[in-house]
């Protein structure tokens, strides 16, 4: 069974690199919507295909609230939340099937 702990163990971490680099991106397209960058700027661009994906969702159950678009905070929220709980879930499953 350590085979799989240690299986469970390397996806715990890769999960928080995965949920941290998310919501590195989504921050950066929050910063990026006070400011006006260039929409021909290629990172502006991969910042923007990157996020979009994790944002689309959230905002279509979402009402608009006088432009004030409340779906990158939700979705920090939810990567906080999921780092925070299922990252050391996936952590102590694994300690157990390792000892």
């Amino acid at each position: 069974m350590f085979i799989l702990g240690y299986f469970l163990q390397a996806l715990a971490m890769l999960v928080h690199y995965v949920l941290m680099f998310a919501l590195f991106v989504v921050i950066a397209r929050a910063v990026l919507s006070w400011v006006s960058p260039d929409p021909n700027n290629p990172i502006v661009r991969a910042i923007i295909q990157m996020s979009e994906p994790l944002l689309y969702p959230v905002r279509r159950f979402i009402p608009n609230f006088g432009g004030v678009d409340l779906s990158p905070m939700l979705v920090i929220f939810a990567a906080l939340f999921l780092d925070g709980f299922l990252v050391p879930s996936l952590q102590r499953i694994a300690a157990s099937l390792i000892a």
